[in-house]
């Protein structure tokens, strides 16, 4: 189904207008409720949805880590620079498939990210939590909204009809590479196996780069974020350089979470790196009711133009 739409602008309200009684107040990089009884204020929960501190990765006799880490292995041997510029070449196409945002949404109930210590529930679940948790502390801010929702469609890559890629290709926390791989990394041990770990002209610090180039001319570990940025950016999209920021960049943990990588950040890299807060503290085992939450939604998906997607189902 493909519902044609037009393509309005959608206005970016800067947060620092909002009312003092309303407004989230952002200590360094991550953002806190500062009315953290009010029922209209998304509260950051302090455990994930398996009773653990986020992005725990310590427990070695925790199953499911076990299994995060043995993926950590593979996509650390694996992401190379010649990797990358391999997808990004292949996957820049997007002339297989249109499709609207919703029915992508729907599609993501057949994805559970195998790299996630935090949550195991069908991604749409997750969308939704982020989407709504946002929604609750910036109201107005629509385009925000949309970007919450659509953040981590790029995770259908892992299906049969768009390659089945496998999911150390796809998810996971993602890196600069053509660079030395900043110890900030999780699992940093892993790399070793990685060719370019060696290699003299991408090993250094900056390695291809120079420092302050920007994060925009940085090639980042392959995967859905990258993927989904492409899509959103080489179809007109009319989200704000912040929500293509928000959508390239949500899995890069090595920067928002550990602080490494930052000497390739230019100004707006540092400007927008405020935002990228909801991925982690929105995933919970509450379920949001799809079916209530979905017309608003929608009526966020008939304001942009439908998406093009890359799909091998015609090959």
């Amino acid at each position: 189904m493909i519902i044609p739409v037009e393509n309005p602008v959608f206005v970016h309200e800067d947060f620092r207008t909002q009312k003092k009684t309303e407004e989230l107040q952002l200590d360094n990089i991550i953002p806190t409720s500062k009315t953290s009884s009010d029922d209209d204020v998304f509260l950051a929960p302090e455990v994930n949805a398996f009773g653990h501190q986020f992005r725990d990765y310590a427990d070695a006799n925790n199953e499911r880590q076990k299994s995060v880490e043995e993926f950590y292995k593979t996509q650390h041997t694996n992401q190379t620079l010649d990797f990358v510029k391999k997808m990004r070449h292949e996957y820049g196409k997007l002339d297989k498939m249109v499709m609207n945002i919703w029915e992508c949404c729907e599609l993501l109930n057949e994805v559970v990210d195998e790299s996630d210590p935090d949550l195991d529930e069908p991604q749409i679940q997750h969308l939704l939590q982020s989407a709504e948790a946002i929604r609750k502390d910036y109201p107005k801010e629509d385009w925000l909204h949309l970007t919450a929702l659509i953040h981590d469609l790029g995770k259908v890559l892992t299906l049969p009809q768009f390659g089945g890629l496998a999911q150390w290709a796809v998810v996971g926390d993602t890196f600069p590479v053509g660079c030395a791989f900043d110890e900030s990394n999780i699992h940093h041990k892993y790399f070793v196996e990685n060719p370019d770990f060696n290699n003299p002209n991408y090993n250094t610090k900056t390695g291809i780069y120079s420092e302050g180039c920007g994060l925009e001319n940085v090639f980042m570990s392959w995967g859905h974020d990258d993927y989904m940025y492409m899509v959103a950016k080489d179809n007109g999209s009319t989200l704000p350089s912040a929500g293509l920021f928000i959508i390239r960049y949500h899995s890069f943990y090595p920067l928002h979470k550990a602080g490494g990588y930052t000497h390739l950040m230019n100004e707006e890299d540092k400007d927008n790196l405020k935002w990228l807060h909801y991925d982690l503290y929105s995933k919970s085992k509450v379920q949001v009711d799809v079916e209530k939450v979905k017309p608003y939604h929608m009526s966020l998906i008939k304001k942009v133009r439908n998406f093009t997607f890359i799909s091998f189902e015609d090959e």
